[in-house]
């Protein structure tokens, strides 16, 4: 009776080692036995022919952007720039023309307080200061023109973006 309750003690340890290295077995990676290493070199190959698939397609996508049209839209900065340059000095100019326009009315309205001046200076004065005023608001008006034409395929876009 000693011999089996010794012998069923020795089969209950080596169950337990047993479990405890089935355990140890499925928490550590599998060593790869003598069929896998044909895998991995299969699998090995595939990648090496994915990478070079993705360097291919990542070597024409920037063919593709580098072909783009940047040298027209550039052309169409580098004009409106330079129409917003001409735009904004003729600007300048009408302002300090209505400017010196109305210090003149001033000092013909001064003059002719004093008595001195003739009332036609002033009337070509006023004359000259309406004309200046005049231009300032077309050159405005055409200002605002090319705002407008420069949006309007922007607005034309998100109307159609929103349908």
């Amino acid at each position: 009776m000693q011999e089996i309750t010794e012998l069923e003690r020795r089969i209950t340890a080596a169950l337990e080692r047993i479990g405890a290295g089935v355990d140890r077995m499925a928490r550590q990676p599998r060593a790869f036995t003598g069929a896998a290493p044909a895998a991995d070199t299969a699998l090995r190959a595939q990648l090496e022919e994915e990478k070079s698939l993705t360097a291919q397609l990542q070597a024409r996508l920037r063919m593709v952007k580098d072909r783009e049209p940047k040298g027209d839209l550039q052309e169409k900065i580098d004009r409106l720039t330079q129409q917003l340059d001409v735009q904004g000095l003729e600007l300048q100019r009408m302002r300090r023309t209505a400017a010196a326009l109305r210090e003149q009315l001033a000092a013909l309205r001064d003059a002719q307080a004093a008595g001195v001046t003739e009332p036609q200076l002033i009337n070509k004065a006023m004359a000259a200061e309406l004309d200046a005023l005049r231009a300032l608001r077309l050159t405005e008006v055409a200002e605002m023109d090319e705002i407008l034409a420069a949006l309007e395929p922007h607005v034309t876009e998100a109307s159609h973006a929103r349908a």
